[in-house]
């Protein structure tokens, strides 16, 4: 079952003086490109999160935030009072005549007139905390889920039409096939020469090796059914769907290229487009 690099997950904790809210958002991307925020007394456990996301991930563009709201009466931030004070008595000097509401009002957006009191990590919080972030993290795996059965469907939905389509050019080379012997005839009737026609057959035998389709459309074949096998497998292989792509775009190609026909031309042409939509929706594979 594949999964898409596209997800969201978030969780929540109420602790006694806190309310933590984990949020996991995640895009597409070549590797891991991972970004933490986080309230900087939690600071110091960044690397063990981001190995946790990491090995749960995989990859994806990510962005990992911790948002901590108060809910205690107290604050964490406090008046610095000799620092204001400070800045009053010195501001009094300056401005005798002023307003001491005033001079409060400018002392405390002076520099340093706030302080925050650092708290340090409570274990238990944090054991908490963890137990939030595996949450969300698994609330983002499902949703990643959700989206590859999506992504699978429309998948299996696209290799079934350029099958169909694959076959239909199959079907249409006989035809290519009288269609260039009668040219060529006609082309030499009004040229009015004698015709070796044991020659003429062998000539026309090479003509026809050179533009043969066989091979290009066994080997579509075993791509198309390959990507199937591919994405009913049980690890990321979002990497190896693409290199399948690639090979199936390089048969399709080969096709047209033989192809000198103009109804089976058509066809190579909507199962590049079939192709084409796959690639892009290849991209967001994990």
């Amino acid at each position: 079952m594949i999964q898409s690099m596209t997800g969201f997950g978030k969780a929540t904790l109420q602790l006694p003086t806190k309310k933590i809210t984990v949020e996991v958002k995640s895009l597409n991307s070549k590797g891991l490109d991972l970004s933490v925020r986080m309230p900087s007394v939690y600071r110091e456990m960044e690397l063990g999160l981001r190995n946790q996301i990491a090995l749960k991930l995989e990859r994806g563009k990510i962005d990992f935030s911790i948002f901590v709201e108060n809910t205690a009466e107290q604050t964490a931030t406090k008046v610095n009072v000799p620092i204001v004070k400070a800045y009053i008595a010195q501001m009094k000097e300056v401005i005798p005549d002023a307003n001491e509401t005033e001079l409060m009002k400018m002392a405390v957006r002076m520099p340093d007139a706030l302080k925050t009191e650092r708290d340090d990590i409570d274990e238990n919080d944090w054991n908490e905390i963890q137990k939030v972030v595996n949450e969300a993290l698994i609330n983002i795996v499902n949703f990643r889920t959700s989206e590859g059965v999506s992504l699978e469907k429309e998948f299996l939905h696209r290799i079934a039409n350029i099958m169909t389509m694959m076959n239909d050019t199959v079907a249409l080379d006989g035809e290519r096939i009288q269609t260039v012997k009668t040219r060529l005839s006609n082309a030499i009737e009004e040229l009015k020469v004698n015709l070796d026609e044991n020659r003429f057959e062998q000539e026309l035998i090479f003509y026809l090796e050179k533009y043969d389709i066989t091979e290009e459309k066994v080997r579509l074949e075993n791509h198309l059914n390959y990507f199937i096998e591919t994405l009913a497998g049980t690890e990321a292989n979002g990497r190896k769907l693409g290199f399948i792509t690639q090979e199936m775009g390089r048969e399709i190609n080969t096709m047209g290229s033989k192809s000198n026909h103009a109804q089976m031309q058509k066809l190579v042409v909507q199962m590049k487009d079939e192709l084409e939509k796959i690639k892009e929706q290849v991209l967001n594979v994990l």
